[in-house]
């Protein structure tokens, strides 16, 4: 029994290094997304709202960005196999 839970480990360690090499962007873009919202929140505690609303628009941007990424790789992914 062990060796079965053994090989579904392997399978999935495979899966997630294979999903990380067809979307290398994503989560470059998921981290820029929470790194924006991070700032701009912290902009807003220290008062800096016209700051922070700028770095809020930007995270609309990259998060819009970063599902794209995940659409256009899934369809080009999809499409190829």
């Amino acid at each position: 029994m062990e060796k079965m839970g053994n090989a579904d480990s392997e399978m999935e360690q495979l899966f997630e290094q294979k999903k990380r090499l067809k979307n290398p962007l994503v989560p470059i873009g998921a981290l820029l997304t929470a790194g924006v919202l991070t700032a701009g929140l912290i902009s807003f505690k220290k008062g800096n709202s016209h700051l922070g609303q700028q770095l809020m628009r930007a995270r609309v941007v990259a998060q819009g960005a970063t599902v794209a990424l995940m659409v256009s790789s899934a369809y080009y992914f999809g499409e190829k196999s």
